[in-house]
């Protein structure tokens, strides 16, 4: 704990979405609330959320992509709240289109937020956490850092940059006995507003792949995995489906996202071309749109997240009695065959 009575997170991108979630979850537990991101609005409105849910809040207007920045917010966090005990990487921009379709600079932004982002994050963190070497880093990832998608080339590219990223990072932390720890949460689709600010070259208006789970939800599972620090905690069954199927028939998953994945990332309304995007400034057009989307009519209350150290278990002892059950039945198959022989 830090040395204030109340214990500090630092959220990136904690205006909005995910983040703006994440934030008011901890202020409810009576935490201490750094909130870092771009939109003066959000920043405002979440602030004031925390401290309405018994929260101390803090925020502070940066880019992730500049390291420098990130730095100065984090001696102000700690500054304020005497130390950081929880960072939270969240912050994270996109862009839809495909990759002929995709500039090199917005690639590079991409990379810059999303990955790179969460490095700066890190790197702060680290320099706050070492001299008492506890804390705890979450890297919010997604179900996309194991499946990429169509459409969304650099986005998924930045989420498998961060889990590896990450799993250097951990092996440098054990070497060290570090008492710092890390962890990676991996999302499923969720009711967000980045579906009305995410820059686009589609003919239709955005969504998330179905099925969609409200971003408190998420919250929740992300202040857990700030608790109990699991290796990975992959959130929703859509995810644990993703990535296993990435992982036991990658060629499958290719030719069913060639065929589904176009339409399931776009409703049947036009795109307003016209619209702002959150790219390379915020887009919230000085205006609060918190943690939901324009989904609420779809997204789901609940969600089950699960160590996937325990889902491997259990497809290996699944595995294990499949076999078990074909060995013990070729065994009376054989026994019956040689009596039937003998007789």
């Amino acid at each position: 704990m830090s040395g204030s009575t109340r214990p500090t997170v630092v959220v990136t991108g904690g205006s909005a979405g995910v983040g703006r979630a994440v934030a008011v979850a901890f202020g409810r537990r009576g935490w201490n609330v750094g909130i870092l991101a771009r939109g003066r609005a959000g920043i405002a409105a979440s602030v004031e959320e925390v401290r309405a849910v018994g929260g101390r809040a803090l925020g502070y207007r940066a880019d992730v992509a500049d390291a420098q920045a990130v730095d100065r917010a984090a001696d102000a966090f700690a500054e304020e709240f005497g130390g950081i005990d929880v960072w939270v990487n969240n912050a994270m921009v996109t862009v839809y289109a495909e990759v002929a379709q995709t500039s090199p600079d917005e690639f590079r932004r991409v990379t810059d937020v999303t990955y790179l982002g969460q490095v700066h994050g890190t790197l702060a963190a680290l320099r706050h956490m070492r001299a008492a070497d506890r804390g705890t880093i979450v890297h919010v990832g997604s179900a996309l850092a194991y499946r990429s998608i169509p459409l969304q080339s650099a986005y998924c590219a930045a989420k498998s940059a961060v889990r590896g990223f990450v799993d250097s990072l951990r092996t440098e932390l054990l070497h060290h006995r570090s008492g710092i720890r890390l962890t990676m949460v991996q999302l499923p689709a969720v009711n967000t507003p980045q579906f009305d600010w995410a820059r686009s070259r589609l003919p239709r208006r955005l969504e998330p792949v179905p099925p969609i789970f409200q971003p408190e939800t998420i919250a929740e599972n992300i202040v857990r995995a700030a608790h109990d620090a699991p290796r990975e905690l992959w959130i929703g069954t859509p995810s644990w489906l993703a990535i296993l199927g990435a992982q036991v028939a990658p060629a499958f998953s290719d030719h069913y996202l060639a065929r589904h994945g176009y339409r399931g990332e776009m409703t049947g309304e036009p795109a307003d071309r016209g619209r702002p995007d959150n790219l390379y400034d915020p887009a919230d057009g000085g205006h609060d749109h918190g943690a939901h989307g324009r989904f609420d009519g779809q997204a789901k209350g609940r969600v089950v997240a699960a160590d996937p150290m325990w889902l491997h278990i259990g497809m290996i002892a699944a595995a294990g009695l499949v076999g078990g059950a074909a060995l013990v039945a070729a065994r009376r198959s054989g026994r019956e065959e040689a009596r039937l022989a003998g007789g």
